[in-house]
């Protein structure tokens, strides 16, 4: 009784999350018809590539995925493409381990012996823990926007002291949100709302640096571009409100002022986005639009999904 009273709840959830994802098309399709894939194995990478998610994040809740329209765009091309999923709250570490052995389950399935590791957002720092503690299994690592430096966002939310701003009623609303993400996209794994928001201030990613320190820039340029055989990648948008049809960009324009007028995606600041080699940190893209959400509404004329395809054949090239 109890598991079917679960799935009719998971059920209206996802259908309630189709109708504000996917709108009349889900999956970005205004902006990427899938009909262009380019030369035969454009994106065959030699390592597989894994995608990450960032705070909050899954890889799919029924039809919709996180990296929207991402995995198929890539896998036209001939990667072989994996989509992680960890804790949408917690720790950086602790997300960390959950990746590692998804790796290492990869790596069984696939023969391979290394993977390429394109992290989003939290997923930036978590993607270098395993770079950190595993080097001999990941040939890559790519952070797009990820929160490197911390995030003044979250810096409001985890004061000098120990007690979050948000107080503990709010912080286990928030750790039970994230918890119904995963149970609706099937993880299984445990959520703190209070680690994540520590792991992402600018106190927690700066004792996080010292520990793993790869790829990291000096200042606000890039970093070290290979450290222990594995290569750094970065890019990011500093735009907000880039469509006047999506909902999330007035949200994004409300975080933003976080930054005190420093340029940034409306959760993650230019300099913070940096690591290893950046490609680039200026796209007209706000924090949702850099994985093409929502609905693939990210602004006229922006193709996110052949980013991806760009930098999956960047990574063929350079023998990854």
């Amino acid at each position: 009784m109890k598991g079917d009273v679960i799935r009719r709840v998971r059920a209206a959830v996802v259908a309630g999350l189709c109708l504000l994802f996917a709108g009349p098309g889900y999956s970005g399709w205004l902006f990427f018809h899938g009909d262009d894939s380019g030369p035969a194995g454009y994106t065959e990478t030699r390592y597989p590539i894994v995608l990450v998610h960032g705070w909050f994040g899954f890889d799919a809740i029924g039809p919709i995925d996180y990296f929207s329209a991402i995995p198929e765009a890539l896998r036209q091309g001939g990667a072989e493409v994996y989509v992680a999923q960890i804790s949408a709250a917690n720790y950086t570490e602790v997300r960390g381990e959950q990746l590692l052995a998804q790796v290492r389950e990869i790596l069984a399935l696939s023969g391979a012996e290394k993977v390429n590791l394109i992290g989003h957002s939290h997923g930036g720092p978590t993607t270098r823990y395993v770079a950190g503690v595993a080097p001999e299994l990941v040939a890559s690592v790519t952070s797009v926007a990820g929160v490197n430096r911390g995030s003044p966002v979250a810096d409001f939310l985890v004061p000098a002291h120990d007690e979050p701003v948000s107080g503990p009623l709010l912080d286990r609303t928030v750790t039970a949100l994230a918890g119904l993400v995963d149970l609706l996209s099937e993880g299984g794994y445990p959520q703190d709302s209070r680690a994540a928001q520590y792991s992402l201030s600018t106190r927690g990613a700066a004792e996080f640096n010292a520990r793993f320190a790869a790829g990291i820039p000096a200042d606000c340029g890039d970093g070290e571009h290979v450290v222990d055989g594995v290569r750094y990648y970065s890019w990011t948008g500093i735009r907000q409100v880039t469509t006047l049809v999506d909902p999330t960009d007035s949200l994004l324009a409300i975080t933003a002022t976080a930054f005190r007028g420093k340029p940034n995606d409306g959760l993650v600041g230019q300099c913070s986005s940096k690591l290893g080699e950046v490609i680039r940190d200026d796209y007209a893209q706000n924090h949702l639009d850099e994985i093409n959400q929502v609905a693939g509404l990210v602004g006229f004329g922006q193709d996110v999904p052949e980013l991806y395809r760009q930098h999956a054949n960047r990574l063929k090239n350079a023998g990854l």
